[in-house]
């Protein structure tokens, strides 16, 4: 008999599996939302679903009144731009700094225990200090994700490199490799499928410093068009925008994934296809 951990569900079952959940949370809405209208049919913490697609066409498929953009698409062109920028920035100086203080002891002496106390900052509680400093435009919004994500990653990646097995650097040594040479060519292509491994992990917080400070000073953005219309409880708006916050993260994750997985298949094939 096979035992339950051993077995896998086939690819149909597992993509009805994968929906489940959401179906059956938007059954257990469905019904909350038509009990509470049935109480009070102004009730706004509920709204309908012809409600929400109203809400939808007005901000995606109809003009602002007042700046005669499309409301949806352009705050999702804010956000994203400021993302990737602030991930971009983050996953970069990660990558560097992450496999100098894992290679290299000199520098890790010094290095590593800053990143250890930055990495333990909470981020939100410097964001008052980063508008005073750069102001209350983009640059702010981007350095609040630089802050809150890149310790996280530097400090996954040395990890990474300090685990390498210490054989494998002995050899390079051994045939005549410089510290250079072992470094770019032999800790580097092993580092960099864990760098999309540990964005991936960092998006739900660089997505959540990015809302959060959108919503303190912005004039577009996801972030702040969630908080102006929370002054009037309007949920239609409200919930479709956390939906499509999600959606694109979700997104950007199947990305990653899937470019990682493509760059490096020796790597994925070698830790097992199941990971997530």
């Amino acid at each position: 008999m096979t035992r339950l951990i051993n077995r896998q569900p086939e690819r149909t079952g597992r993509w009805l599996l994968a929906l489940l959940p959401f179906v059956v949370l938007l059954l257990l809405y469905l019904i909350q939302s038509e009990a509470r209208l049935q109480i009070n049919p102004n009730d706004k913490l509920l709204p309908s679903l012809p409600t929400i697609l109203d809400a939808i066409k007005r901000m995606a498929f109809e003009p602002s009144r007042r700046t005669g953009e499309l409301l949806l698409w352009n705050d999702t062109l804010t956000s994203v731009r400021l993302l990737l920028m602030g991930v971009g920035i983050s996953a970069l100086t990660a990558l560097v700094v992450g496999l100098a203080n894992g290679a290299i002891p000199l520098i890790r002496a010094p290095l590593s225990p800053l990143v250890t106390a930055l990495s333990l900052v909470p981020p939100m509680a410097i964001l008052p200090i980063l508008f005073i400093t750069f102001g209350l435009g983009d640059l702010a919004k981007v350095m609040l994700i630089v802050i809150g994500i890149t310790p996280i990653l530097i400090r996954d990646l040395q990890l990474k490199t300090l685990s390498l097995p210490e054989e494998q650097l002995i050899k390079a040594q051994t045939l005549g490799g410089s510290s250079w040479q072992i470094i770019l060519r032999v800790m580097l292509p092993q580092v960099l499928p864990r760098l999309f491994e540990a964005v991936r992990l960092t998006l739900g917080s660089a997505w959540l410093f990015l809302i959060a400070a959108e919503a303190i000073a912005a004039t577009d953005g996801l972030g702040y068009r969630i908080f102006l219309v929370r002054r009037y409880l309007d949920m239609s708006i409200i919930l479709p925008y956390v939906v499509w916050i999600t959606l694109l993260a979700f997104v950007m994750d199947w990305l990653l994934k899937v470019t990682a997985r493509r760059a490096f298949p020796w790597y994925f094939g070698r830790n097992g296809e199941a990971q997530g």
